[in-house]
């Protein structure tokens, strides 16, 4: 399993060459689109910012996975928006736009995991590495909030 440290550092690497090549590179990841996504620290309450794929994006709506690579824990994104579900997200190097998260339920995320490992099998194998249900996060627009409602 990756550690925190290396997990930080991927990241690093990864947003500088977002941000150096213009969105030319690293807006894909194993053909899947990459967001960069904003939370608000649980406990510190600063930005904290990671790049995440994206296997389903469905209209406005754009669904990521918890996988932190099939550890056995949650990512501390997972936290920080449980914590405070607003968040800012980019896609493709765009402006970054306010968001709502909701963590999926376990029927919702039951549903929707199919199409999850169709876009991108490698969750199946991060799934098969630990014994913690990896969770789904829908993400929609905060002006599409009332009329969100998980794909």
């Amino acid at each position: 399993m990756p550690t925190d440290r290396k997990l930080k550092t991927l990241n690093t690497i990864h947003r500088t060459v977002i941000k150096i090549s213009g969105g030319v590179l690293g807006t894909t990841f194993k053909g899947m689109p990459t967001i960069s996504l904003t939370t608000t620290g649980r406990r510190s309450g600063r930005p904290h910012t990671v790049i995440l794929t994206a296997p389903i994006i469905d209209g406005d709506t754009i669904v990521i996975v918890a996988s932190r690579g099939g550890d056995p824990t949650d990512p501390a994104w997972l936290h920080n928006l449980r914590a405070n579900p607003t968040v800012q997200v980019s896609l493709k190097q765009g402006s970054n736009r306010p968001m709502t998260a909701l963590v999926l339920s376990s029927a919702e995320r039951d549903k929707l995991w199919p199409d999850v490992i169709a876009a991108h099998p490698g969750y199946a194998d991060y799934q098969e590495m630990t014994t913690r249900t990896i969770p789904l996060v829908t993400l929609t627009p905060i002006a599409d909030e009332i009329n969100a409602r998980p794909i």
